[in-house]
């Protein structure tokens, strides 16, 4: 019924810049919390950035003054601007949004996932 695509991740060097995209599709009334995760091997999915419809974002500490989201609710899409990588960042990143039916009933979806990798 619905689906997050993303696009954007990569390899990169340290220092470099990266934009992920993701784009919800299907029997959408409203999304409610859009956001990024990531998942680096052996380690649990931990929260990037998340945004609420009204523009209030919330980073992880570890992103702060690095990472930008953002989103363009007319187009059901979530951006994350990376700049300043750094190898640690390195990972799976997952899109996030929790997204009220037509029906009115409400889910939270996942992307399937785009890798980032930074090189130092």
């Amino acid at each position: 019924q619905v689906q997050l695509v993303e696009s954007g991740g990569g390899l990169v060097q340290a220092g470099g810049s990266l934009r992920l995209s993701c784009a919800a599709s299907g029997s959408i009334f409203s999304i409610n919390d859009m956001g990024w995760y990531r998942q680096a091997p052996g380690k649990q999915r931990e929260l990037v950035a998340r945004i609420t419809r009204g523009g209030t974002t919330t980073y992880a500490d570890s992103v702060k003054d690095r990472f930008t989201i953002s989103r363009d609710n007319a187009k059901n899409t979530v951006y994350l601007q990376m700049n300043g990588l750094k190898s640690e960042d390195t990972a799976v990143y997952y899109c996030y949004a929790n997204i009220a039916l037509l029906s009115r009933r409400v889910y939270d979806y996942w992307g399937q996932g785009t890798q980032v990798t930074v090189s130092s």
